[in-house]
């Protein structure tokens, strides 16, 4: 999913982000705003991984919802 499908499709996809990656808050979702770079930040933070691992994350995550 490139990232204007991912901003696109925030609202739809927020619940999932929250469900996949649980220690997320609501402030942190809230501030991702769609943004992929900035769920990548928030996964970093929240789980002590490392950019690439957040990234990977991402990427087997948001398989599921290309089109």
């Amino acid at each position: 999913m490139n990232t204007e499908q991912f901003e696109g499709n925030w609202k739809h996809l927020k619940g999932s982000v929250q469900e996949q990656w649980g220690r997320l808050t609501d402030d942190d979702i809230q501030k991702v705003v769609g943004k992929r770079d900035k769920l990548v930040g928030r996964l970093q933070e929240r789980y002590g991984i490392t950019r690439q691992a957040a990234e990977d994350e991402v990427n087997q995550w948001s398989v599921k919802y290309e089109q």
